[in-house]
C-alpha cells in the first residue's frame, strides 16, 4: 500500500509546485502525458503519495489526470518528495530535449 502523507504536507508541496513551478508542471505534463495531436495548455499538481505525483493537465479545454511514478521508487518521508519531484523534472527535460535549470 502506498504511503499517504499528512494533508498539511501535501497542501504545502502543492502550493509550492503550483505557485513557484507552474512552468515545470507544464513541462512534466507535456513529457509524460499520452500522445495526442492536441497540445497541453495547462497543468497543475493536484496530489501525491508514496508512489508518485498527480497532475491535472488540460488539452483543448478538457482536463485529464496524469499520474507519474517516482523515478526512484516508492517513498515514505517528506525530504524524499523534493528529490523525486526534481528527478521527474529532470526526466521530463531529458525526454523533451530541454536543458534543465540548476537545482539548489
Amino acid at each position: 500500500m502506498s504511503h499517504i502523507f499528512d494533508s498539511d504536507v501535501v497542501a504545502a508541496i502543492l502550493r509550492h509546485m503550483n505557485g513557484d513551478h507552474a512552468d515545470d508542471n507544464l513541462l512534466i505534463g507535456r513529457a509524460f502525458a499520452s500522445e495526442s495531436d492536441l497540445p497541453i495548455t495547462h497543468a497543475v499538481m493536484t496530489d501525491l503519495d508514496g508512489d508518485g505525483g498527480v497532475w491535472q493537465i488540460t488539452r483543448a479545454g478538457v482536463p485529464e489526470e496524469l499520474r507519474v511514478p517516482w523515478p526512484g521508487g516508492p517513498i515514505d518521508d517528506r525530504p524524499a518528495v523534493r528529490r523525486e519531484v526534481v528527478a521527474v523534472y529532470d526526466a521530463a527535460c531529458a525526454k523533451l530535449g530541454v536543458a534543465p535549470r540548476p537545482h539548489s
